[in-house]
C-alpha cells in the first residue's frame, strides 16, 4: 500500500534552504567539536535551513517566543550546545557554540548567556543591513 500523504517526501522539487550566517567564533567552535558532534549538529542546521527542527533541538528559556534554539548533543561523557535563532523568515544565525562544563544542573551559564545575547543583538543588526542591501540589489 503507498502512504500519499508521505509522497511530497519522493519529489524530485529542492527544499528552498535559508541562507545560515555565523556569529563570532561559532563556526570555529564548531569545527573543534567530535566528528560525530559535528555531524549531528550539521543535520539539525540544515533542517532549521529548511524550516525544520531536529529533535535535539528545544526552545532555549528566557528569550522572546521560540526564535532562540538550542541544539543539545550528548557525546561520551560531555555534553555540547549549539545555540541558533531562527526569528528572521529569510536566514538561520548561528550564536553560540560551546561544551556544557557545568556539572550542576542543566541551566546554561550565565556567561554563555550573556554571549548569545549580544550575538542575538548582532544578528538583527547584520539582518537589518543584509535585507536592505538585499532590496538596493533589486531595486
Amino acid at each position: 500500500m503507498i502512504n500519499y500523504a508521505n509522497s511530497s517526501i519522493l519529489s524530485q522539487q529542492p527544499v528552498p534552504q535559508k541562507p545560515l550566517f555565523w556569529l563570532g567564533s561559532s563556526l570555529e567552535d564548531l569545527l573543534n567539536l567530535p566528528g560525530e558532534v559535528r555531524h549531528t549538529m550539521g543535520v539539525a542546521l540544515r533542517m532549521a535551513q529548511a524550516g525544520g527542527r531536529h529533535r535535539y533541538a528545544k526552545t532555549l528559556r528566557g528569550f522572546r517566543g521560540s526564535s532562540v534554539v538550542e541544539l543539545i548533543v550528548d557525546h561520551g561523557k560531555c555534553t555540547f550546545r549549539a545555540v541558533y535563532t531562527v526569528g528572521f523568515r529569510e536566514a538561520v544565525y548561528v550564536l553560540h557554540v560551546f561544551q556544557k562544563k557545568s556539572t550542576r544542573g542543566i541551566r546554561t551559564p550565565a556567561r554563555d548567556i550573556e554571549q548569545i545575547e549580544r550575538r542575538l543583538r548582532a544578528a538583527q543588526e547584520h539582518h537589518t543591513a543584509w535585507i536592505e542591501s538585499h532590496d538596493q540589489e533589486q531595486s
